[in-house]
Parts: C-alpha cells; sequence; structure tokens
C-alpha cells in the first residue's frame, strides 16, 4: 500500500498545473493513475489467480481559449487545445455508448489515447463512478450546465460487471477437477 501511495504521490508532482482566468490552479494535462491488484492461492498454485483493476482519472479541464491568460505561451495554447481535442473525443464515447450503440455500432475508442486508456472503464466489464466538479459562481453557470449535461450522459451507459475468465486457465482448472474426481473414484 505504501508504494501504490508513493507512485501516486509522485504522479500527482509532474502533473501540470497553470494559472487562467477561471482557476489558479488549472489542470494542463489529464492525469491517470491504475492499480492492478492480483491474488494467488498460497496452497493450490494451480487455482486462479483473481486480478482487479482501480483506475483513477483527473481530466483537465476543458477551457475555452479567451479563458487564458494573456502572458501565457503559445505551448500553453497548444495544451488547451489537445485538452479539448481529447475531451471532445471522450464526450464522442459516451454519447456512443449511451445511446447504446457499444454493441451494434463504431465507438470511437481509438480516436485518443486518453479515450484507449479508458475503454475498460467505459465500456468493458467494470464498476465505474464518475465525479463531475461544479463551481458555486454565478458567472460560471454555462460551465456548470456543460459539466452536468455530459455527467448526465455518462450516467446513462450501462456496464455490466462480470469476472473474465482466461479459457485456458479455465480448461486447465476444469481437467484438474475431473482428474481428481476420477482418483477418487
Amino acid at each position: 500500500a505504501e508504494q501504490a501511495l508513493a507512485l501516486f504521490e509522485g504522479g500527482v508532482q509532474h502533473k501540470r498545473m497553470a494559472e487562467t482566468r477561471m482557476n489558479a490552479a488549472s489542470s494542463r494535462s489529464h492525469c491517470m493513475f491504475s492499480l492492478s491488484v492480483q491474488v494467488e492461492d498460497p496452497v493450490d498454485a494451480a487455482a486462479f489467480t483473481q486480478e482487479g483493476r482501480l483506475t483513477l482519472v483527473d481530466l483537465a479541464g476543458s477551457e475555452r481559449q479567451s479563458a487564458l491568460l494573456d502572458a501565457q505561451s503559445k505551448a500553453a495554447m497548444q495544451d488547451s487545445v489537445e485538452i479539448n481535442k481529447s475531451l471532445f473525443t471522450l464526450r464522442k464515447v459516451i454519447l456512443a455508448l449511451s445511446e447504446g450503440k457499444g454493441t451494434a455500432g463504431h465507438v470511437p475508442y481509438r480516436d485518443s489515447t486518453l479515450t484507449r486508456l479508458l475503454k475498460r472503464s467505459l465500456g468493458g466489464s467494470c464498476h465505474t463512478l464518475m465525479i463531475a466538479c461544479l463551481s458555486p459562481e454565478d458567472i460560471l453557470i454555462d460551465e456548470n450546465h456543460s459539466t452536468l449535461a455530459y455527467a448526465t450522459r455518462a450516467r446513462a451507459i450501462t456496464n455490466v460487471p462480470v469476472v473474465n475468465l482466461d479459457p485456458r486457465a479455465a480448461r486447465v482448472r476444469a481437467l484438474q477437477q475431473e482428474v481428481a474426481t476420477l482418483k477418487t473414484e
């Protein structure tokens, strides 16, 4: 646990932040932390290995270029363009999945690195939780409305969590059980 926390804190330190007109400490990059946990039976080495994954994602906020400070560089402007592009692709994926196109139609996961990395969480067989951050300021009501509309669409996505088993491991397990049954006869 301490190693995971140290890795998480190290990643947060590398996250790019900058001041904008809307936010004194605005994320200028998306931040993703994935923790994979594997559990093996110490007594039965042939038993199934259980695996779980926790993915925490902090998305950089979508900001209009007019919200950037005048003194910011061309690189900051390019960051804003890249952030908005990946968030737009994420929006397209969420729209496709919330409309039920996940099984029948095209979902553009491969259109951005962000959506490729979030494929399991968005349309996979896992539990997913989204926390939308809003501002209490009246002047940001349009941004709050947009965020809530985004979250409402994401909420409409239906994932069906299932236990994923390796077919070969399942077959080996079935054969081991059959051998054990035959030995008892």
